[in-house]
């Protein structure tokens, strides 16, 4: 049976960078390779009704042998790869019997996953890390997740004399750029509840996160030769540093943590012509949410009176706080800290100061919170997962089957 590090550096060899771009779903074709290649892998496991649907979307049972009903369980992760960095090419360094000492990324002179700025490595001593070289990123963001699902279910599927219930197996596109379950069919996949696997360090269990909106600003300019300037030029890049300046500078990513939102500038760019920007904003407060919206509406206002209707918005909710909608099958979070103890894993609950395919499911009536996959330093190039995180996923998904099939 090969290991979830083997199956995890196979499929970081495919890149499967997401587009925001596109039009299209998946939202780049090389998604598509890696998703026929785990459905061939699940047939030959013995998942014989695995497939793969005209979005993109692979799905799976493994069928129940238990002689009483159960909840059908399924496990979700997603095959794409942030486009904030390179996921081409990736060469994965091992550092093994890790001494709690910086680690040289050796593609890129100079660069290193440095103690000082992460301390969160000394909790790793003795084991092995796996890095990327500094040259793109690593992909555990969450191809560790894909790696786990499988491995659990290779380990089922080799051992018929463990009892297990229903289990259904998913892997989406296109959850980097917020796209992942724009087509899922629920009900097509069966499961009762869910989890993906595509949280961050080992015991990281979350039912929280931001509610989510995207903005995209066109402003107009208008040049004129800067020798005869005076009373007509309007830059439209200064335009779009002074409506930044207009919103609160404490409430940048960079200023906040645990539930604090905030506005983030992700794209800026143009001529004295015309400039776009794009935002996301982001909070796990849903008044505050609104709250954040409507300020951006306000600054566009204000700008628009000042220079004469040279602004325009498109503001688009993008997912919401699952929070609401896990909490009344608390179970399932309940089950979840038990598989972790069981494992030895010391639960971690926490928002998270993000999004998953899960939170969207979850209002699609599919409860899924979110478990960890092992990772750190996700969309970067200085991301890492030790494997002895990956092999702590494994256990708790199969402590999970177990729970469920009481």
């Amino acid at each position: 049976m090969e290991s979830v590090t083997d199956k995890f550096l196979r499929y970081v060899s495919y890149e499967t960078t997401s587009d925001e771009n596109s039009t299209t779903h998946p939202s780049n074709l090389q998604e598509l390779v890696l998703l026929r290649q785990l459905v061939e892998e699940m047939k030959q496991m013995g998942i014989a009704d695995a497939s793969i649907d005209e979005y993109g979307y692979v799905m799976g049972t493994i069928p129940s042998n238990l002689d009483h009903e159960v909840p059908a369980l399924g496990f979700i992760a997603h095959v794409d790869t942030s486009p904030d960095a390179s996921g081409r090419d990736i060469k994965p360094q091992f550092i093994r019997n890790y001494d709690g000492s910086d680690i040289p990324l050796k593609g890129v002179p100079g660069l290193a996953l440095r103690v000082s700025e992460f301390p969160e490595l000394l909790d790793y001593k003795g084991q092995t890390l796996i890095t990327t070289d500094g040259t793109t990123l690593l992909g555990a963001d969450d191809k560790a997740g894909v790696a786990e699902i499988l491995t659990a279910a290779e380990y089922l599927l080799t051992h018929p004399e463990v009892k297990h219930g229903t289990i259904k197996i998913g892997f989406t596109p296109d959850e980097e750029i917020g796209c992942g379950v724009d087509f899922f069919d629920v009900e097509r996949f069966g499961a009762d509840y869910a989890y993906t696997m595509d949280g961050g360090a080992v015991g990281e269990l979350e039912y929280e996160n931001f509610n989510a909106a995207g903005a995209k600003i066109r402003i107009q300019g208008c040049n004129s030769h800067p020798g005869s300037a005076k009373g007509k030029m309007v830059n439209a890049m200064l335009v779009g540093m002074e409506l930044a300046g207009m919103l609160p500078v404490e409430q940048r990513p960079q200023f906040t943590e645990g539930y604090e939102g905030f506005f983030h500038l992700t794209g800026f760019g143009g001529t004295v012509e015309e400039a776009t920007m794009s935002y996301i904003i982001r909070d796990h407060d849903m008044a505050r949410f609104e709250q954040k919206k409507e300020l951006l509406r306000e600054v566009v206002t204000f700008i628009n009176k000042k220079y004469g209707d040279i602004v325009s918005l498109e503001l688009r909710d993008q997912y919401y706080n699952m929070r609401e909608q896990v909490e009344p099958h608390y179970q399932i979070i309940e089950r979840a800290v038990r598989a972790m103890e069981m494992a030895g894993v010391k639960p971690k609950i926490q928002p998270i100061r993000g999004g998953t395919d899960g939170a969207r499911l979850s209002f699609m009536g599919l409860p899924c919170p979110n478990l960890f996959a092992g990772g750190h330093n996700f969309h970067g190039k200085l991301e890492f997962v030790p494997v002895e995180s990956m092999e702590k996923a494994v256990e708790v998904i199969k402590n999970l089957i177990f729970l469920f099939s009481e």
